[in-house]
């Protein structure tokens, strides 16, 4: 694994979304201790400043389910920061019944594919100056529970919490093959990635098995451990682009790995970017 890419001893500005707790928060202090400055994003205001607090990082709090938040999230790292070499975009979950946000739109969509489409969009100004790397937390569920179609995206037709949560997964994937078709010769590195089953609090606002699964101390102990899973999200952190890892992507346990074939069809992968460019307002 390669250090930072900026040169010397400089450190590179890394800004990790969901990293009040679970992977986000491990591989934050992991980054921080490979001598990066990481920037924490995390929803809840407690959480996120004493993950901020611990580390000595700035932090911003954003809602994914209100994207008006995600704006002035933008706005703010924009101002703060000169360079953003590496933007996780690793907040989501799995939630329960259907519900709408704010916007409009299916919660579970918003918050694990919406929020981070539109912050990546609208840094995308400076994603390209610092030559960036964006790296999608998805998931094995795209694989496992994904039932695409892109004339439904907002599960109107017929929804499960399962479901909602592997498409959700499955868009990940889409937006980092077409994020990489648009801008990778401009100098913007895509990557998604499985982190495994980690015991971690993203599924305490579903129910049913999946809340028992992630929840519960006895299964928890099945589980992949934070720092296993935020290792794999920090792996692609430090890794140089083509050289540790090959952009466009799709990693498990740091190394490429398939999925479902929708992932790779660039025809659902455009009109994924499309529609979605359309519901926030870009």
């Amino acid at each position: 694994m390669t250090g930072p890419t900026t040169g010397g001893n400089v450190p590179r500005t890394i800004v990790i979304t969901g990293a009040s707790d679970g992977i986000g928060a491990a591989s934050a202090r992991q980054l921080q201790d490979a001598g990066e400055t990481v920037v924490i994003v995390g929803r809840n205001p407690e959480k996120t400043d004493a993950v901020a607090r611990r580390l000595g990082a700035d932090s911003f709090i954003a809602d994914y389910s209100d994207l008006a938040q995600v704006r002035d999230l933008a706005a703010a790292l924009l101002e703060t920061y000169p360079r953003i070499d590496v933007l996780a975009n690793n907040a989501g979950g799995i939630f329960g019944d259907r519900v709408t946000t704010v916007d409009g739109y299916e919660f579970t969509f918003q918050v694990n594919h919406l929020g981070g489409f539109l912050l990546t969009n609208l840094l995308m100004d400076r994603l390209i100056e610092s030559q960036a790397s964006v790296i999608q937390t998805s998931s094995l569920a795209a694989q496992r529970f994904s039932r695409f179609d892109i004339d439904d995206l907002q599960a109107e037709k017929k929804y499960s919490a399962s479901t909602a949560y592997g498409n959700g997964k499955l868009a990940n994937i889409l937006f980092t093959k077409e994020l990489h078709r648009r801008f990778h010769e401009n100098g913007v590195h895509a990557v998604a990635f499985h982190p495994g089953a980690v015991a971690s609090g993203f599924a305490g606002a579903s129910s049913g098995p999946w809340k028992f699964m992630y929840t519960n101390p006895l299964t928890a102990r099945l589980l992949t451990s934070t720092e296993v899973g935020g290792a794999r999200l920090t792996f692609l952190a430090l890794g140089k682009p083509g050289v540790d890892w090959e952009p466009g992507q799709y990693y498990a346990n740091n190394r490429l790995a398939k999925t479902t074939r929708v992932a790779d069809d660039p025809g659902v992968a455009k009109m994924l970017w499309e529609r979605s460019a359309e519901m926030v307002s870009l």
